[in-house]
């Protein structure tokens, strides 16, 4: 016989957010509570909404299993005296193990004999055990924790009830002075208390005081209300999956309307609509067949449809107060001059430790232009750039963007349109923010992916220089999202970015204009460039490519992002060729000699009239063809070209011996390998591979 257990929480509301999160959790914990405690069962169902978090498992087994378990005890002479008899040890370790001495047995191990023992555990009834229910409950962890009342306990919100029942009979426990019994609560307003009969019944009986507690049947109900307000009106619809996760995890009993505002609304940029609509109030903004906004939305009530035309009627002038602020500010904003908003700027902070926002613009200004000339933007492109380096934070100080912050760059580049700036210098005012999250868009425009990759290495350079540096999980500043932005967009847009050489080049440039702002960006520089090189890799990991091809490839000596991520692509490509590992194997022999000097890698300084044998003239001869033709090939030809010095390589060591008396031989012979060595760091470190 089989059983059913139901296990609900009923809380205050919690944040739309966690729910979801936290119903996956409760349905994990009782999985493992089972698990651990020899428990078998069939499924478990879970069921969520603001108040609630649920389970149902289905197919208990009527106790747990039975175990038997062999221990080992002491060595045999020590459970034995002379005489045969059992010593002390003996009768106390049985004893321990609820069994007696004559259930002891005796096994060799390494050459001892031990007494053991054969434990057996009889399962308890599963009534006996649920009771301990009360500490997956305690042991929940969530983002935020609350106390209440005079208890000392945290949790996500306040328990009010609990519900524990197995099959009709209730599981008593108790967590605070909330004892479990076998009454819910129905909906808020429209429910009433409910007695649940049989686990088995939850769902049919939350649903006569109106909750429907299954969160898949709740979001089917809220999509499919949508979709016929949508149908019978004519509307294009497009379902912010986002918004109706959260919408669902607000409301128990769903019932959707429709609401419209006034047209004259439109004339403001749509971005600011929606914005109103589907960030502030939670609504579902429309569109006509043609794609064309439309001056109605969508929403969805925590009720039945009793008293829904007052509903709407408040929704609307909720929305409408909303809509006539961002009109205010729309019509405000644009009776100033775009540079009167860029003077602002000097009286707000970036950071107290760093100086004002028009002190990173200047500083954004000298590093967007070197790094589109290094990229090879055209002069009209490099124009639009200086423009818009010069203003691209502008909108931060509009009362649009103080209102609706979410908008930053968006009204930037609706005001720069509107101001009658080059659209390309208005579309970079947008694109710069971006990406906005680890998986985000990236900017489409040269322009603006340029001046993107400044403001990121800005923002990382100057938090750096003041000593704000990342450290463990703490980021206040996702200074991590920036450098991992710089990591996507050279990547997308295939531009190399020689993180070494384009500090140097920026850190000259700042100091030529005077724009360092007493920032002193030389004190972290190396700790720059291993925080992006760590965001090179968390992209290698996102990607799941192999561990110890990013370690080489982040290892070398090329700190080229495009570089690190096109070497990855090569040795990804050519790990299972026939000869690689004996082709790795001669290049990091290579390498582990050449580590062993500090004689500089200049093919210059190698004097061919001191080789002894043909071995070292004919891998001269091979290494310098491959260095002359290198910054013309691509990765993958150089890689394949270094590959092919694998029998020169095995030759030269047959034939020479590197570690001579003679100074000027053996020195020779390690800056010829330096030389080789280093075009071998060039892809990465080798070292590193993992070759079978």
């Amino acid at each position: 016989m089989t059983h059913s257990y139901l296990l609900e929480i009923g809380l205050e509301e919690i944040p739309a957010h966690v729910v979801t999160p936290s119903i996956d959790q409760l349905q994990k914990r009782v999985n493992d509570f089972l698990t651990d405690n020899r428990i078998s069962f069939e499924k478990i169902t879970k069921f969520s909404t603001p108040r609630r978090l649920a389970i149902l498992v289905e197919g208990l087994a009527d106790r747990q299993e039975d175990v038997e378990k062999e221990v080992k005890g002491p060595a045999k002479k020590i459970a034995l005296d002379k005489d045969g008899n059992w010593t002390k040890a003996a009768i106390g370790f049985s004893r321990g193990q609820g069994v007696t001495p004559g259930d002891i047995t005796f096994k060799e191990l390494k050459g001892t004999e031990y007494v053991y023992v054969t434990k057996k555990t009889t399962g308890q009834a599963i009534a006996d055990v649920l009771p301990d229910m009360k500490n997956v409950i305690e042991k929940m962890t969530f983002p935020t924790m609350m106390k209440w009342a005079d208890y000392s306990f945290k949790y996500i919100r306040p328990i009010r009830w609990i519900v524990s029942v197995l099959d009709d009979q209730v599981i008593p426990f108790s967590i605070l002075d909330v004892q479990a019994g076998n009454v819910s609560q129905g909906h808020r307003a429209l429910g009433k208390l409910v007695t649940i009969a049989n686990a088995t019944d939850y769902e049919k009986q939350l649903n006569t005081v109106f909750v429907v507690v299954d969160a898949k049947k709740r979001k089917h109900r809220i999509t499919d209300q949508i979709k016929k307000i949508a149908t019978d009106q004519n509307w294009k619809i497009q379902l912010d999956q986002t918004l109706l996760e959260e919408v669902n995890n607000l409301v128990e009993y769903p019932t959707a309307f429709a609401g419209h505002f006034d047209k004259k609304y439109l004339e403001i940029p749509e971005e600011v609509l929606i914005t109103s609509m589907r960030d502030h109030q939670r609504f579902f903004y429309v569109r006509d067949q043609a794609g064309k906004l439309l001056p109605n939305f969508i929403s969805v009530r925590n009720g039945n449809r009793e008293h829904l035309d007052n509903v709407v009627k408040g929704n609307e002038k909720v929305l409408t107060a909303r809509l006539e602020d961002a009109a205010f500010f729309y019509h405000e904003d644009q009776k100033h001059s775009i540079d009167y908003y860029v003077e602002k700027l000097k009286d707000v902070s970036f950071h107290d430790k760093i100086g004002s926002m028009y002190e990173k613009m200047e500083r954004v200004q000298v590093i967007s232009q070197e790094l589109g000339k290094f990229i090879g933007l055209n002069s009209s492109e490099l124009a639009d750039l200086n423009r818009a380096s010069q203003i691209y934070k502008f909108d931060l100080v509009t009362g649009m963007v103080g209102e609706f912050p979410e908008l930053q760059g968006v009204m930037g580049e609706k005001y720069a349109l509107l101001a009658n700036e080059n659209p390309a210098v208005a579309t970079a005012i947008r694109e710069h923010y971006m990406p906005t999250s680890a998986d985000g868009d990236l900017p489409k425009t040269r322009v603006g992916a340029v001046l993107a990759l400044a403001d990121k290495f800005d923002d990382i350079g100057s938090f750096f220089a003041v000593d704000l540096i990342p450290t463990g999980s703490n980021d206040p500043y996702a200074l991590r999202r920036q450098a991992l932005g710089i990591v996507r967009i050279t990547r997308d847009q295939k531009w190399h970015f020689p993180i070494q050489e384009l500090q140097d080049k920026f850190l000259k440039d700042l100091h030529d204009h005077q724009a360092t702002f007493n920032l002193d960006f030389k004190q972290n520089e190396n700790a720059v460039l291993e925080f992006i090189k760590d965001r090179v890799r968390q992209w290698f990991s996102q990607n799941n490519a192999r561990y110890d091809i990013v370690e080489a490839v982040t290892k070398g000596t090329d700190s080229d992002i495009l570089d690190m991520l096109d070497a990855a692509k090569v040795l990804e490509s050519h790990k299972d060729d026939k000869n690689f590992k004996e082709n790795i194997e001669a290049l990091t022999r290579v390498l582990r000699i050449a580590e062993k000097t500090d004689l500089e890698a200049d093919d210059s300084l190698i004097d061919p009239k001191l080789f002894e044998n043909d071995s070292e003239q004919n891998l001269y001869d091979a290494v310098e063809t491959i260095r002359k033709s290198a910054a013309n090939h691509t990765i993958n030809e150089n890689f394949q070209a270094l590959q092919s010095l694998r029998p020169l390589i095995d030759n030269y060591f047959d034939q020479t011996m590197i570690m001579v008396d003679d100074k000027k031989v053996r020195d020779n012979r390690l800056i010829q390998l330096s030389v080789l060595a280093k075009m071998i760091f060039s892809i990465g470190n080798l070292k590193e591979l993992i070759v079978k």
